[in-house]
């Protein structure tokens, strides 16, 4: 059946800013500078204002921006960099990337995200950074991992490509250690239309080399000062971020309401809803559900037309391109407990309160042919 309530829908957002993003698109094309021009600088400036951070520097990917955050700062071949298996790949691949060694904690069950109480214990002489992933929308437990970080001087870059707008303690995610990293694939809460990233610093020494680093390591063009890349953030995705960027509280502001009516209406079934914390403000970038019977859950919804996601299924210390980092089965039992029951619900601006009743009635309708097809066994 085709989905009559999709997991997200790219279509309906763009449909509202039409007339804002053409008029954009159009603003370049007319402009013919297509890379690393206007829209770009004026868009690092404005991404930077609303976090609350003194750089952003525009790059070509979420990835890239993980990557050249940590190149930047000085890590490389030699070093371990603490993160999470229960994250996108691209997480632990740009750690890889940049030549150092990715080292896994396990995740607090109740939000998906590092548990600060483990982190200490994976600790060595060789350990440099610590990458946390805001993840779902929700940020990551900071108070106790920065803490945790400076007593052994290690390095904090936040992962934040599914935290765009979120706040812990009063402060956006992004702005808490020493660099972040955006990612602007489409789907995201603050998405291009296309690829792109970014890394937020208040260090003026890493945005200069990040700048150094995104553009073959440029200072003079076609005279390389450090060994770069080409990573650009090009001049059409800035100008549609720029239209975007002005309605994320807004946006955010409806995943919030929707994800309230998600709670009370699934309230009392046999799921794990999301985690909530009295200081921070999460932007829901997707509902994600656990049952202990995920699948067969999503294949009746699938039934009804409703579209889900599995946010992650193989956790990344079980996949097979970082086997020869030695984690087997049981390593992470919270991570592979989670792999095994998250279930993302359909989450976008545009999602209707009645759909998401739908989404809930259809829910309740699983639950409900269950316990009567194990009442009839018994």
């Amino acid at each position: 059946m085709t989905n009559t309530i999709p997991l997200v829908d790219l279509k309906a957002a763009y449909a509202r800013l039409r007339a804002e993003i053409d008029a954009a698109v159009a603003r370049v094309l007319a402009g013919g500078w297509y890379i690393l021009g206007p829209e770009v600088s004026a868009f690092e400036a404005e991404f930077a204002a609303y976090l609350g951070a003194s750089h952003a520097v525009g790059v070509a990917s979420g990835t890239d921006a993980v990557l050249l955050a940590l190149r930047a700062l000085g890590v490389g071949p030699g070093d371990e960099v603490i993160t999470v298996a229960h994250t996108a790949v691209a997480t632990v691949a740009a750690i890889a990337l940049c030549g150092a060694t990715p080292r896994f904690v396990d995740i607090d069950p109740a939000t998906y995200t590092l548990d600060p109480g483990r982190l200490e214990a994976a600790i060595t002489p060789r350990t440099r950074a610590v990458v946390p992933v805001h993840l779902y929308g929700a940020p990551a437990d900071m108070p106790p991992i920065l803490a945790i970080a400076r007593a052994h001087g290690l390095l904090v870059v936040e992962d934040c490509a599914q935290a765009h707008g979120a706040t812990t303690g009063g402060r956006r995610v992004g702005t808490l250690g020493d660099a972040a990293a955006f990612s602007f694939y489409p789907t995201k809460n603050l998405g291009a239309l296309g690829d792109g990233g970014a890394v937020v610093t208040d260090r003026p020494d890493v945005a200069e080399r990040l700048r150094l680093l995104r553009q073959y390591g440029w200072r003079e063009r076609y005279v390389s000062d450090v060994e770069g890349v080409n990573s650009r953030l090009d001049e059409l995705q800035a100008a549609i971020l720029r239209v975007r960027l002005r309605h994320l509280d807004a946006e955010n502001a409806a995943r919030r309401r929707l994800a309230a009516r998600y709670d009370a209406a699934l309230a009392g079934l046999p799921l794990g809803l999301p985690a909530a914390w009295p200081d921070e403000r999460a932007v829901y970038h997707l509902y994600v559900v656990a049952a202990d019977d995920r699948d067969a859950l999503a294949a009746h919804l699938a039934a009804q037309g409703i579209g889900t996601g599995v946010h992650y299924p193989v956790p990344i210390h079980r996949q097979p391109a970082y086997a020869r980092l030695g984690y087997g089965p049981g390593s992470l039992p919270a991570t592979e407990a989670a792999a095994a029951r998250v279930l993302s619900l359909p989450m976008y601006p545009d999602l209707s309160a009645a759909a998401v009743d739908q989404v809930a009635a259809a829910a309740h309708s699983y639950f409900e042919t269950s316990e009567a097809e194990t009442s009839e066994v018994f």
